[in-house]
């Protein structure tokens, strides 16, 4: 039986190649040419005329259909099986760098949204006076603070997950109540505790307080009892989440090798030490890792319950620049902060991964 012939397309010819090629340039540099006029007019220096970025918008669908035409012309087949991941990446930089790209280009902006002057480009003013602001690099010095909190967050819920793991009566209620935390917003946690619970003048702690002989109870003017109370609120929330992590590498261990242990003699902190903890190792990196991502988020439980105060001892990175952007209207300079900050975090989270992974081979 006589079957239909594919077409073959292996083998493309150099013309073929020439042309793709051709077409990718010059959808390339319409796209780039239009993106840099873009900029230049948001900026004010080139005039033009332009209400939005829809122009931007319009040469780079035309850009990424000629990307996927022309990776067909000139790599045959395999050009038709990257056409099934180009959708992907191009989403991808359509969501994440163009925003990016955005964002820059606003940062060296004087752009304040209570002025009538509106957008200028005014250079590097923005990151010399980055560089100026206590209060900023106070809100740094808080989060170093705060990211140190997440190893005694992470001990916590270690302590939790082995409980959790171990034989004991209504284990599964246990692993429920210790989710709800994790279920709740952190606004409603913040307006719970830090806005009823802890209110001084009519909340049950003020309360209970004064019953107890304690004349003005308060518990946020203390620039430490109130960076602890910001961190019990947001371990409360974020606790569990980690512990969940843990509980499920506990129970995947070998109870093989924790039995065989336990013949021999040794006792349980021995058990934990020497062979739980060495193996728990990669799950509870990875856990502190997305930890401290998420903790260098920390903004909403600030921002509602203390607004940074008192005189900016609470303030996060990004609650300084919430109100930044909130209370005085400056966008050029609250997308430095951004920018910078977003600089910082990369390189942070890429300097620890990489000292983890040396560290992790040599254990191994």
């Amino acid at each position: 039986m006589a079957t239909a012939e594919l077409p073959n397309y292996g083998a493309v010819s150099r013309r073929r190649k020439d042309w793709g090629r051709a077409l990718i340039a010059a959808a390339t540099v319409l796209f780039l040419a239009t993106a840099l006029l873009q900029a230049l007019n948001s900026s004010g220096l080139v005039p033009l005329g332009l209400r939005d970025w829809r122009p931007t918008l319009y040469a780079y669908l035309v850009w990424a259909v000629a990307l996927g035409i022309g990776q067909v012309m000139i790599r045959g087949e395999a050009g038709l099986r990257a056409l099934f991941i180009l959708p992907a990446a191009l989403f991808t930089v359509a969501m994440a760098i163009f925003p990016t790209l955005f964002g820059l280009s606003i940062a060296f902006t004087d752009w304040n949204l209570s002025s009538l002057t509106g957008q200028k480009f005014n250079g590097f003013d923005n990151l010399v006076q980055l560089f100026r602001d206590p209060f900023y690099w106070n809100a740094m010095r808080n989060m170093v603070i705060y990211v140190l909190f997440v190893l005694v967050e992470y001990a916590i819920a270690f302590a939790l997950a082995l409980l959790l793991n171990a034989e004991i009566r209504a284990r599964k209620f246990w692993r429920v109540t210790f989710l709800i935390p994790l279920m709740l917003s952190p606004v409603a946690v913040s307006w719970m505790i830090g806005k009823s619970m802890l209110e001084y003048r009519y909340g049950p702690a003020a309360r209970l307080a004064r019953w107890l002989g304690v004349n003005n109870p308060s518990f946020f003017t203390d620039p430490w009892v109130a960076r602890l109370w910001i961190e019990a609120m947001d371990a409360w929330v974020s606790i569990p989440f980690v512990m969940i992590l843990l509980l499920a590498g506990l129970q995947a261990l070998p109870r093989e090798i924790i039995e065989a242990a336990k013949v021999d003699g040794a006792s349980p902190w021995q058990r934990f030490w020497q062979i739980v903890f060495p193996l728990m190792l990669p799950v509870s990196i990875t856990a502190i890792v997305l930890r401290i991502i998420f903790k260098l988020k920390l903004a909403d439980i600030i921002i509602n319950v203390t607004s940074g105060g008192p005189g900016g001892a609470t303030d996060s990175v990004s609650s300084f620049i919430y109100r930044e952007y909130r209370d005085r209207s400056n966008v050029g300079y609250g997308t430095m902060l951004a920018m910078f900050y977003l600089v910082v975090i990369v390189v942070f989270i890429t300097t620890l991964l990489n000292l983890l992974s040396k560290r992790m081979r040599r254990m191994t």
